[in-house]
Order: C-alpha cells, then sequence, then structure tokens
C-alpha cells in the first residue's frame, strides 16, 4: 500500500478523529464524518483512508475549482506536484499519473466511471464530500455507489463527508439495513465574530431579476468598512459572477491598497488558482458560493456576506429554466462564516439584521426539488431504475418534474415507453452533455459538420463562455479568434471531448440518408407543453382534425445532410450552410420548441414554436430578425414573457428544418372572433406560417365549431323570441315543482344538451347568422316527452281565467313564484288563489288598482279579504268612486268595467 499520511505533519482539528474513522470504515466498510468547515477533512480524510486501503482513493466534488484545488492541497503537502501520489480529473483536464493514490474528480466524473463500470476496479475507496449541498450529481453518485458496493463491491469503503449535521439520513442511506457509523470532529478551531451589517435603506427582494444596485452599492460600502476595521484578507460571497462584475467596479478606487480577485465557476483554471494561492499583499476576494465549502482561501480573516444565493428554477409548463436568486439559507450562512476562522480569529460582516436571520430557511433547497431533470433522468435509466426506486436517493424526485423529464427523452428515442434506455439513449449519455445538446451534437454533425457541432455544443453547454451579449454566433466568433484566452482555453478544451464523443458514421448511401432523415425526425418532436393552456396557443375543437406532419418535415427534420427547407435556401456553396445558420440549426435541434418569429417586423417581441412569449433586450443587435433559434431565455413568475439570453438567427427555411417535427399543416374547423372560422393552416408549433380558407369543411366539424361557440358566448346566439322565452320560463317552473322527469332548461342544461334540442337545426348550420335562424321554441318541445308536452298547458298554463271571465297571462319568470297581475275588481268572488301544477303551487297574486298599479301581493287571497282589503278600500274607494268597492269582496260580482259616469 505505501504510506501517504506519515508524510504530512499537519494538525487539524479533523486529525484527532482520523483513526475512528479509518476503524469504522476497517470495521463496516462505509461511515459519514461530520467535520465543520476548516476542520480539514477534504484535506487529511483521503490520505488517511489512503493510507489503510488497498487500490485507489477517489474523492469527488461537487465543483471542479474545489476539485483541483483539493488535489493541490494535499499535494502540497506531500512535497509534491499534482500528478504523483494526489491527482484530478476534471472535465477537460486530467492530471494522474501510475503513483497517484489519491484522485479528487467531480461528482459528474465519478457518476461517468460507475455507468462505465460500476465494480470500479482498482478503487478501494469512494468519498463522496459536501453530500450536504445535494446537488443532482452528488445525489446519482451517493445512490449508485451505495448500490455498486451492495451488490457488486462488499469490499469498497463508501465515505460520505458533510459540513453539516444532518448526518442520520446518510447514514441510514449508506448503511441499508444498519446505519452507517458517523464520526464527528470538533467545530472551527478558531472563534468568528458576527457582525450585522443590515443597508441603510430598504432594498427590493431578490428574484429572477438583477440584484438591486442598492445592496450592491452597500456591500462595496461593507467591504471599505472592513477594510478598516479589520487585518487580513477580504472574501466576499454574491450571487453570481454579474454582480462579482459589478462590485468589483464599485472597488476600483481601491487599487492601490488591496488586491480584488474573483472567484467563481466560468472563470478559466488559473484564475481561480490565483485567488486560492497565498499572497503577500493584501486582498478582497469575490467569490459566488464555490467557496462555501471544500475551498480554503489563505489568508482571509475576514467575511462580507450579502446573504444571497443562486439557484436554478424550472417551468415545467413552459420548457424554461431561470437562475433565482435567493436569500442564504441559516446553514450556507454558518459556513460562509467559517471561512473566517480556518486559520485564526475571524469575523463575519452579515449584510441583514439579526432579525432576518431567524426567518431564514434552516437548510438550502435540494437541487432534486427544482431543477431539470431530464439529465438525471436519463442518468437514472441508463443505471436501470427509471424511477429511482430502491435507489439510496436522499430525496425521490419529484413526479412531475420526472414526467416531464421521461416524456422529453422519449421524443429524443433515449428511453422507450416504460423508461428504459435505448441503445441511442446509450450514445446520448456517453457523450456527457445535456441529453438536448448531445442530441443536437449528434444529428447535427452531419449537417452542419462534427467540428462545428463540437464547437457549437461545447459553447451552449459551458455556462459562462459566451460572455454578456445575446448573439451566439457573435460569442463563437470571438471564441474562434482567441480574444479571450482564457474562455477559449476552456471552450477549445471541451470542443475535443465532444468532438472525441461523436461515434465514427459508417459511409451513407442516398437512400440509407433519406431513411435516417425521417428517423431522427420522428425521434426529434420535444413535447412543448407550455401551449396546452397557453393563451396564445391555437384554438381547436376537439373534433378539428389531427395534425399531419408535411411531407418536408420528414426530410428537413433533423438535419442529416439530406437537403431540407435550409439546404436549399440557406445553404452557401457546396450546400454548406453558413455559420449563422448552423449556429442556429444547432440551437433548434437542442430546442425546437424555441424557434421564434418576430410579432411585429423590426420588434423585440417574439412567439416561440412552444407558445410562449419572449423577449430580446433593448439595444441587442438582434432586434428585428425575423427569426430565432432561442438557446437560452428565462421567466421570471408572473411575468407576461420570457426574456431571450442567447440566440442566432435564422431564416425561415432553416426554422423550418430545425423545428421539423413541430412543422404540420391542420384542417382547423373552430370558433374565433365572434363566427366559424374554417381554414387550413401550416404550423411550426404555436407560430402560424401559412393559411388559407377551406371551402367545404365538414358538418361535423362546423357542429362542433357552433358548439364552442355557444359555450364561449353563450344561448344569445340564438333568437329568443317572447314566445321561446315564455316557454323556456314555463318549462324551468315544471322542473322546480314537478322534478326531474321535467327538462333542466338553465343555460348549463341546455349548453350540454344542445345535441339533443338543437340537433338537426346545429348540424344544417355553418354560420353564427344561422343559428339566430333557429326555431328556439319548436326546439325546446323537443326536449318533452310525449306525456309531458300533452300535459304542459294544464301544469302551467300560459294564461288563467280569472273570476271576471277574463285570460290573464301568468308571469314565470321567477320559477318559484309564478305571478298574476290581475286588478282586484276582477278577483271578487275568489276565495283562495288559484293554484298550478296539479294543484301544488299557489299563484302568486299582483292586485292592481284600477289604473293598473299593484296595491297587494298575495299567495294567500283569504288572508288578504279578512284583512288588507279594508285597508286598500279604505285608501281608494275615494279615488276611483266609479269602480265597486263592496265590504265582502268574497260574495261581490266581479267586474272588468268601471260604472258609467252620471249625467
Amino acid at each position: 500500500m505505501g504510506t501517504v499520511l506519515s508524510d504530512v505533519s499537519l494538525e487539524l482539528p479533523v486529525s484527532p478523529v482520523l483513526p475512528a474513522l479509518v476503524s469504522a470504515l476497517t470495521a463496516d466498510g462505509c461511515a459519514v464524518l461530520v467535520a465543520p468547515p476548516g476542520t480539514g477533512k477534504t484535506t487529511l480524510a483521503p490520505l488517511a483512508v489512503a493510507d489503510r486501503v488497498d487500490g485507489r482513493v477517489v474523492i469527488a466534488q461537487p465543483r471542479r475549482v474545489a476539485a483541483r484545488a483539493a488535489a493541490r492541497r494535499m499535494a502540497h503537502l506531500l512535497g509534491e506536484r499534482v500528478g504523483g501520489r494526489v491527482g484530478y480529473a476534471v472535465r477537460g483536464d486530467r492530471r494522474v499519473g501510475p503513483d497517484t493514490r489519491v484522485e479528487v474528480v467531480t461528482t459528474g466524473l465519478l457518476v461517468r466511471r460507475l455507468h462505465h463500470d460500476p465494480e470500479l476496479p482498482g478503487v478501494g475507496a469512494v468519498l463522496l464530500d459536501e453530500v450536504h449541498e445535494r446537488q443532482l450529481d452528488a445525489d446519482l453518485a451517493l445512490a449508485f455507489a451505495v448500490e455498486a458496493r451492495t451488490t457488486l463491491r462488499p469490499d469498497l469503503w463508501l465515505l460520505a463527508m458533510s459540513a453539516t449535521p444532518e448526518a442520520d439520513r446518510f447514514a441510514a442511506l449508506l448503511g441499508g439495513d444498519r446505519p452507517a457509523p458517523v464520526v464527528r470532529a470538533e467545530a472551527a478551531l478558531h472563534p468568528v465574530t458576527r457582525i450585522w451589517a443590515p443597508p441603510p435603506r430598504p432594498v427590493a427582494p431578490p428574484g429572477a431579476g438583477r440584484v438591486d444596485p442598492v445592496l450592491l452599492d452597500h456591500v462595496a460600502a461593507t467591504v471599505r468598512r472592513a477594510l478598516d476595521e479589520r487585518d487580513g484578507d477580504l472574501l466576499v460571497f454574491l450571487p453570481g459572477a454579474g454582480e462579482i462584475t459589478a462590485v468589483t467596479r464599485r472597488l476600483a478606487g481601491l487599487a492601490d491598497r488591496v488586491a480584488v480577485l474573483p472567484l467563481h465557476g466560468r472563470l478559466p483554471g488559473a484564475e481561480q488558482d490565483a485567488a486560492l494561492r497565498p499572497a503577500e499583499h493584501r486582498r478582497v476576494v469575490l467569490a459566488t458560493a464555490v467557496a462555501e465549502s471544500s475551498l480554503t482561501v489563505p489568508g482571509v480573516r475576514v467575511v462580507v456576506d450579502a446573504g444571497l444565493s443562486r439557484v436554478a428554477r424550472t417551468d415545467l409548463s413552459r420548457g424554461l429554466g431561470a437562475l433565482v436568486t435567493v436569500p442564504v439559507s441559516r446553514a450556507a450562512a454558518t459556513q460562509r462564516a467559517g471561512r473566517a476562522g480556518r486559520e485564526a480569529p475571524g469575523a463575519v460582516y452579515r449584510c441583514w439584521s439579526a432579525g432576518t436571520h431567524e426567518r431564514l430557511a434552516a437548510q438550502p433547497e435540494p437541487e432534486i426539488a427544482t431543477a431539470d431533470l431530464t439529465g438525471f433522468a436519463l442518468e437514472l435509466a441508463a443505471w436501470g431504475s427509471p424511477d429511482g426506486a430502491g435507489l439510496a436517493l436522499p430525496d425521490p424526485p419529484p413526479p412531475a418534474a420526472l414526467a416531464v423529464a421521461r416524456e422529453t427523452l422519449t421524443t429524443l428515442g433515449a428511453v422507450d415507453a416504460d423508461g428504459r434506455i435505448t441503445p441511442r439513449g446509450r450514445t446520448i449519455a456517453a457523450v456527457g452533455a445535456h441529453p438536448r445538446l448531445a442530441r443536437a451534437l449528434l444529428d447535427g454533425a452531419r449537417r452542419v459538420g462534427a467540428d462545428r457541432a463540437a464547437e457549437l455544443v461545447a459553447l451552449l453547454a459551458e455556462e459562462g463562455l459566451t460572455g454578456r451579449g445575446d448573439d451566439l454566433t457573435a460569442a463563437w466568433r470571438r471564441l474562434r479568434t482567441g480574444v479571450d484566452p482564457g474562455a477559449s482555453t476552456r471552450w477549445r478544451s471541451e470542443v475535443r471531448r465532444l468532438r472525441a464523443a461523436l461515434p465514427t458514421p459508417p459511409p451513407v448511401t442516398e437512400p440509407e440518408e433519406q431513411a435516417s432523415a425521417q428517423a431522427l425526425t420522428d425521434l426529434g418532436e420535444l413535447p412543448f407543453v407550455a401551449n396546452r393552456n397557453s393563451p396564445r396557443s391555437p384554438e381547436r375543437t376537439p373534433t378539428s382534425g389531427a395534425k399531419r406532419p408535411r411531407d418536408d418535415a420528414g426530410t428537413a427534420g433533423a438535419g442529416t445532410g439530406s437537403g431540407g427547407a435550409a439546404g436549399s435556401s440557406g445553404a452557401g456553396a457546396g450546400g454548406r450552410l453558413p455559420d449563422d445558420l448552423a449556429a442556429g440549426l444547432l440551437v433548434g435541434l437542442a430546442y425546437p420548441e424555441r424557434v421564434a418569429r418576430v410579432r411585429r417586423a423590426g420588434g423585440t417581441a417574439y412567439l416561440m414554436a412552444g407558445g410562449t412569449e419572449a423577449e430580446l433586450a433593448a439595444g441587442t443587435a438582434l432586434a428585428g430578425v425575423d427569426w430565432l433559434a432561442v438557446a437560452v431565455a428565462d421567466r421570471s413568475p408572473g411575468a407576461p414573457a420570457a426574456r431571450i439570453r442567447l440566440a442566432a438567427a435564422v431564416d425561415e427555411p432553416t426554422a423550418r428544418e430545425a423545428g421539423g417535427p413541430l412543422l404540420c399543416e391542420e384542417r382547423e374547423v373552430r370558433w374565433g372572433d365572434g363566427d366559424v372560422v374554417a381554414r387550413e393552416v401550416v404550423r411550426l408549433g404555436a407560430i402560424e406560417l401559412v393559411s388559407r380558407s377551406l371551402t367545404r369543411p365538414g358538418p361535423e366539424l362546423l357542429a362542433a365549431a357552433l358548439r364552442d361557440g355557444l359555450r364561449r358566448e353563450g344561448l344569445a346566439l340564438l333568437d329568443w323570441t317572447p314566445s321561446a322565452r315564455a316557454l323556456r320560463q314555463r318549462l324551468a317552473f315544471c322542473h322546480r315543482a314537478l322534478g326531474g322527469q321535467w327538462p333542466d332548461v338553465g343555460d348549463d342544461a341546455l349548453l350540454a344538451a344542445a345535441d339533443d334540442w338543437l340537433g338537426p337545426e346545429l348540424v344544417a348550420a355553418r354560420r353564427r347568422a344561422d343559428l339566430a335562424r333557429i326555431d328556439v321554441t319548436a326546439a325546446l318541445r323537443r326536449l318533452l316527452p310525449w306525456r309531458e308536452a300533452a300535459r304542459l298547458d294544464e301544469l302551467a298554463p300560459e294564461r288563467v281565467e280569472v273570476p271576471s271571465g277574463s285570460r290573464i297571462r301568468v308571469d314565470y319568470a321567477d320559477p318559484a313564484a309564478p305571478v298574476l297581475a290581475v286588478k282586484l275588481q276582477e278577483t271578487f268572488g275568489w276565495r283562495d288563489a288559484p293554484r298550478i301544477a296539479d294543484g301544488r303551487v299557489p299563484v302568486l297574486l299582483h292586485l292592481l288598482s284600477p289604473a293598473g298599479r299593484p296595491v297587494a301581493v298575495t299567495a294567500d287571497l283569504a288572508s288578504f279579504w279578512s284583512g288588507g282589503y279594508r285597508q286598500v278600500r279604505a285608501e281608494l274607494r275615494g279615488r276611483y268612486p266609479r269602480h265597486p268597492w263592496p265590504e265582502d269582496p268574497t260574495t261581490a260580482a266581479p267586474t272588468r268595467h268601471a260604472a258609467p259616469r252620471r249625467r
């Protein structure tokens, strides 16, 4: 085995527990090490394990910068260069040698190795560092390593290391039937003084937009304050690279006092290393969350914490991601503060109040709860567990996000209907990029060339390479020219990796090429569930006819060189696409639902094929371009449109080729703009390309559209004559008074039964005007069975004969109380009000004066005669002397007329 640890003479807080840790691993084969920041777990634990285990020790870190830094730190302690007994491997950069005993890798790379050979030959121990950060690759590495140890390598040592005290859940995951032993190190060696430094005036809450400049001003002011009040280097935590740049500008006046250095994942390795090396002069290091754990920035005695973190959020309905700024959790704030006490007593300036701190979330949200799970789902499928069941995942994937991811993978051809990985899926997984980008690389290489495809996918896959602009083609050209040497080096390294990942295709004959193009089209239809409920999406009746792919979609779908639309229109000499169209085609192959057309010529508003509105930023060079292939867009919660962050200009033929699977021709018969619309439409997803009138739509489609119009605009589309309205009111009364054998004629019921009572007329109708010609009275009578129809006039008579002989119309406007408005003198002789509906319902009498004005309302006529009538008689007999006002109206003769005037 050789010795490693014995070569290191360094005492850190983790050192006393290392013997117990090795003993636990020797006895159980797995363990959890809980050690706060600054205790040395990342540096000394791997060396201690390597001294006692056969085979190489692989330690997995969530971030590349942390992996390189940890390897350099351990190599430095051994007095060696990286690549000797300690090495590292990250994407595009590997430094190991035949004598390497400890290898630091990223968690993503460990996942790839487990897929390649889950037995991990030659590896004696796997150490998973910072498992509490809960990144997707870290969760997968833990789950796969546990299963590999359980089923294939019981001799493999497995250690999970965390800086937070949530050890029990990881112990249970590692140990299976019996929890793994937990070894705990003491807290940080040096005390850290907390200083609450909230902004002097209110700051806008964080979200998807930019951080409030007021807060950035305050952070810069707090840095100046800390430089005056404290000794040592400063480590400043900010949410992202943009904020680091903004605060760097605000600190420009400090150049004569201190060096201001950035530290984030987008920087080239050399610049990251510069921030991690000791320096003779005083420094201010502006860092993202990459410096929360694992990394030691030497010389730091002061931390200034802006209190913000940037996390990924996915809009499942639109397929858009966004980086959202959120308040830091209390656990993360504690880790950040610990950076100040690693080497000596320190201080942390927190740019929020103590009261605000108590309201922070206890722990950060795990990435699995918010991120796009397409790559995660492909990893599960490649492992043989499509839903993750039975794996040692700290949290199960959210069902909705996993379902969307599975749908995407199915349409890519990466998994079958049961979620099992296909041969194409294994090819996509082997690329080591997001499945959408892997699809673009594999399918686009034959259309634009392997080198250009690798260059573009590398540009899309490597965060931060495009700079601050939104023009993808311009960024590609900048990298080619090497204007930014650091970014170009990163980019070219990734290009080489992707180029090597491309399989070497056999020569393709013309028939095979056409078949391949059709197959890629069939596989390429990515879901754009955004539009299913989008107000901008096409409105169709359920029977408006199925979409059918256009003939040109098959050959223009996936870019196999078969000479689709873009090939004939946008290609240069020899059929080669120019760079701008090649860039757009590759983006479209990855994100066909993000192909977008300008809303108004010369504007910045676009409609994407997925149905989502999108806007370019003001002042962009892409403004007014007719077509875009959008690579990056995000949408703030509640915002009416997404913001386009990165796109390539394309022409319409290339847009059709890129979005070929979404290209369809529809026979559309629907209700729109207040009438029936019948047309043939060519669409690219939600984008309407061509529209022409449909001259002979089928009667069933027309009827469905008219039914939809009735549902949307209501029964007022029909001509409700007084007769029809009165019949409906009488039927409503019978339904209420006599029960279910009488039809319900409420709006909802009539709309639901439109085929029953409007059937023949509805089938014959072709437009809105035809609905107004329907005889509604005759149509309503179709709802009545013959027995009820025969008794309608008996049960709900249109008119009732009163004692005077008049036949007075009954008003059924209120089905609960039909009204008979009659002059009082015409009711003399009635002892009780008449009853209808087989005597069940008394008619509500509105008794009128001789002038026709209401003087009483009653359904109990006997009570009125004995009581209220006397008062009415006293008030009105003087006013209407020519009309009779007998003392006993029940025995008086009814009359319609007044007594003649005396001459």
